[in-house]
């Protein structure tokens, strides 16, 4: 098997995803630090139009969009397997939650993070105001289960993980949601994982 290749940057929590995934898979890559001016390169729009990370490449095949990516991981390299499993109504919870993660979790943890850290123009009250209602929601799925879809991990777990573990990196605190808190430790204990290097928390804004 040739090694796959990951453009992305370390910070970026939908190239974290898809990192934890080949890690989780002992699958070979080589990690291609794609910075602003990469992405805005021909070469890079070769393979992304919309110049965004991550974009995974596996010979000839160049895939951007990373709940698209953990997908193709799971059914190409590790098929029927926990991550995104074939009985029906597990496969569509799964993609409930990678919907969720595309949807409330991107526009909400992820954008408050992206406002606060990195100064990005989006609206940190909006921000605010969808994670105050999603988190909630997902502390009480949470409450009674380990894991978001299945009773095992699955790529909607990952998906989800990256920004909601570094809410407070946005300004969001987790204290509140102690069963999201046994998700997340749980996460870290999953073989293969490890941890987007830490950003300080931003004071009240």
């Amino acid at each position: 098997m040739q090694k796959l290749k990951l453009y992305g940057t370390p910070l970026s929590g939908h190239v974290h995803r898809v990192e934890l995934l080949l890690r989780m898979l002992e699958l070979p890559y080589e990690f291609i630090e794609a910075s602003a001016d990469v992405r805005q390169s021909e070469n890079f729009r070769h393979l992304n139009p919309f110049g965004q990370i991550p974009v995974l490449v596996d010979g000839e095949l160049a895939l951007a969009d990373s709940n698209a990516i953990l997908v193709y991981l799971a059914k190409r390299y590790a098929p029927g397997s926990h991550w995104l499993p074939e009985d029906p109504v597990a496969a569509a919870q799964v993609q409930e939650w990678l919907s969720k993660a595309a949807g409330e979790v991107r526009y909400g943890p992820a954008s408050s993070r992206l406002i606060a850290q990195f100064g990005v123009p989006e609206d940190y009250q909006v921000a605010q105001a969808i994670s105050a209602r999603f988190l909630p929601h997902m502390e009480q799925h949470l409450s009674d289960r380990q894991f978001l879809a299945t009773d095992q991990a699955t790529i909607s777990d990952l998906a989800c993980y990256s920004y909601v573990a570094v809410a407070p990196e946005g300004g969001i605190s987790l204290a509140p949601y102690p069963a999201i808190q046994r998700w997340v430790a749980r996460i870290t204990t999953l073989p293969g994982f490890f941890a987007m290097p830490s950003l300080p928390y931003p004071t009240e804004r």
